[in-house]
């Protein structure tokens, strides 16, 4: 998956989430609706999670990556 896709990924999954929200404030949605939205708001949180797990672990791996460059060269 190309960096780009990735962002945009859960920029769309955030907007969704945003959505959903604002659909379940309205309180016009009658519960079964509720229920499927919450549903959907639920695993969208966990997998925006998920990339932002793998983006937090991509960023100390180049962090720790760097630092052992920077002890190479000040050697």
């Amino acid at each position: 998956m190309s960096k780009k896709k990735s962002a945009d990924n859960i920029e769309e999954k955030l907007k969704r989430l945003e959505e959903i929200t604002n659909t379940l404030e309205d309180s016009d949605t009658n519960l079964e609706n509720s229920l499927e939205l919450f549903e959907e708001g639920v695993k969208l949180s966990k997998e925006c999670f998920s990339i932002l797990e793998k983006a937090e672990l991509k960023v100390t791996t180049l962090k720790k990556d760097l630092s052992k460059l920077n002890n190479l060269v000040e050697e």
